[in-house]
C-alpha cells in the first residue's frame, strides 16, 4: 500500500519526530512536573498510576499544561489513532497508562515505532475512523497528515516548556 502520498507523509513524520527527540532526547525527570503557573494541569500519582488533570468542557482560562501532561496527552491521541488503524477496540481515555517522569521517553518511542510500522500497511484512501466523525469524508491520508500536524503541535509545546523552566531559573 505505500506510494508517493505514504512517501510524503513518512518523511514528514521523520521531521517532526526529529522535533520532538531533540527535546526528548534533553528531557530529564526533573522537568517533566515542573509547574509553568499556579493555573495548571499536570499528571498526578494514584495508587499504581498516573491520573491527568482533566475536564470535559474546556476551561476559560486554559490551564498551562506541563511536559508530563502533554506527554500524556501525546500518548492518548497517538495510542488511539493506532488503536483505530489496526482494527483494535479504542482504549478510553482513563485506560491510558502514563509510565511516569522516568519512563516517557521510551514509551513515546515506542508509540513511533508502532506508527512506523502501521503506516505503510494501511489504505490512505480508506474512509477515516478517527478523529473526524464518521460520514465526515476524511481519509486515513488525513488521519496521517493530522498525526504530523498534532505531533508537531506538542513538540512545539514540549520544548516551550522545556525552555520556560530553563529561563525561570537562570540567572541574569
Amino acid at each position: 500500500m505505500n506510494d508517493a502520498r505514504t512517501d510524503l507523509l513518512q518523511r514528514q513524520f521523520d521531521l517532526t519526530w526529529g522535533l520532538l527527540e531533540y527535546h526528548l532526547d534533553r528531557l530529564v525527570p526533573e522537568e517533566v512536573l515542573w509547574e509553568p503557573s499556579p493555573l495548571c494541569w499536570t499528571m498526578h500519582r494514584s495508587g499504581d498510576g498516573w491520573v491527568p488533570d482533566w475536564a470535559d468542557s474546556e476551561p476559560d482560562p486554559i490551564p498551562v499544561p506541563t511536559i508530563g501532561w502533554v506527554t500524556w496527552h501525546i500518548g492518548w491521541w497517538w495510542g488511539v489513532t493506532l488503536d483505530h488503524l489496526s482494527g483494535r477496540v479504542p482504549r478510553d481515555r482513563e485506560a491510558v497508562a502514563w509510565p511516569g517522569p522516568d519512563g516517557v521517553v521510551e514509551w513515546l518511542s515506542a508509540l513511533r515505532g508502532e506508527w512506523a510500522a502501521v503506516l505503510p500497511t494501511v489504505s490512505l484512501d480508506a474512509p477515516a475512523p478517527f478523529p473526524w466523525p464518521e460520514g465526515s469524508g476524511m481519509t486515513v491520508a488525513d488521519t496521517a497528515a493530522w498525526v504530523n500536524a498534532e505531533l508537531m503541535k506538542n513538540a512545539a509545546e514540549l520544548g516551550q516548556l522545556r525552555l520556560l523552566r530553563a529561563a525561570s531559573s537562570a540567572k541574569p
